[in-house]
């Protein structure tokens, strides 16, 4: 692992690290806040993941998690959105497949299996990276995300019990097997038979396995891509009929954008820092 850039933060400190990946078969880029608390031992950590088109900066830069976090005592740990490294035919053809549009899946469809392996690489090889050089405590973790993102947290949680403590999302693509969005991607990274993408929906996972815990969930009401992509009402039906707790938050008159993520971000970190004592 090797650090390309180190900056102080509300007393704290934020890292952009690189490192090669066994599961994505390239090296990959990722960053960490550091709470002050962090230097006197283990703290809980909290991964972030970004929606399409982002990076492992994103959340750092436009979310403004640091003062919070730093308050909190929470690590927080922000991976990029895809391997970068190795080009396939039409990685870049579209915003919504291919580069910094993973989905956080592990594909099977070549060639995109050979490193588009984001599931494995967020929910296992990253934080045994993470555990290893950052003082984070194995005990007290917890996972959020934005849009895509909020749909790759939801299926780690759901495809891990035990994993996490805490799960939250803003926006999240909750049912991916029933929007444009989702359809695109699957069929992309699994192949043409639909049965094969509902290991990978939320909304599928959660009539099967359920937590714990309560699930979070915030979303705007004035989200252009509310009705035609996200659908959380089909989450929400799920959960009520399987008995996983959910504390679904429309905010109204809110979108899909940061400022929307910069509004409710403390709420969410309160959220996971209650959960992680």
């Amino acid at each position: 692992m090797e650090r390309v850039s180190e900056n102080a933060s509300f007393g704290g400190t934020h890292g952009v690290y690189t490192h090669a990946s066994h599961a994505c078969a390239s090296n990959m880029k990722f960053s960490v806040y550091q709470p002050s608390g962090a230097k006197k031992g283990k703290v809980p950590v909290v991964f972030l993941l970004a929606g399409l088109e982002c990076n492992e900066q994103t959340f750092a830069m436009k979310a403004g998690a640091h003062r919070i976090a730093s308050e909190l005592g929470l690590i927080l740990v922000m991976p990029d959105t895809s391997p970068r490294e190795t080009p396939y035919p039409g990685d870049d053809a579209s915003w919504d497949f291919g580069t910094a549009a993973s989905f956080y899946v592990d594909a099977t469809r070549d060639p995109w299996s050979a490193s588009y392996r984001m599931h494995t690489y967020v929910t296992r090889e990253l934080p045994a990276l993470v555990r290893e050089h950052f003082p984070a405590n194995k005990d007290m973790m917890g996972i959020m995300g934005h849009s895509m993102g909020g749909h790759g947290a939801l299926v780690a949680a759901l495809k891990n019990p035990g994993l996490y403590e805490s799960v939250s999302a803003f926006a999240p693509i909750c049912a991916p097997t029933q929007c444009p969005w989702g359809q695109k991607a699957f069929a992309g990274y699994f192949g043409e038979d639909p049965d094969a993408w509902k290991e990978w929906d939320a909304t599928e996972l959660v009539a099967r396995v359920q937590l714990g815990f309560p699930l979070r969930i915030d979303q705007g009401t004035t989200d252009k891509f509310l009705e035609r992509e996200l659908k959380p009402e089909l989450f929400r039906a799920a959960c009520a009929a399987s008995g996983q707790a959910l504390e679904l938050h429309m905010r109204e008159g809110y979108d899909h954008s940061y400022y929307f993520i910069g509004t409710f971000l403390e709420e969410h970190l309160r959220y996971h820092a209650a959960r992680l004592g």
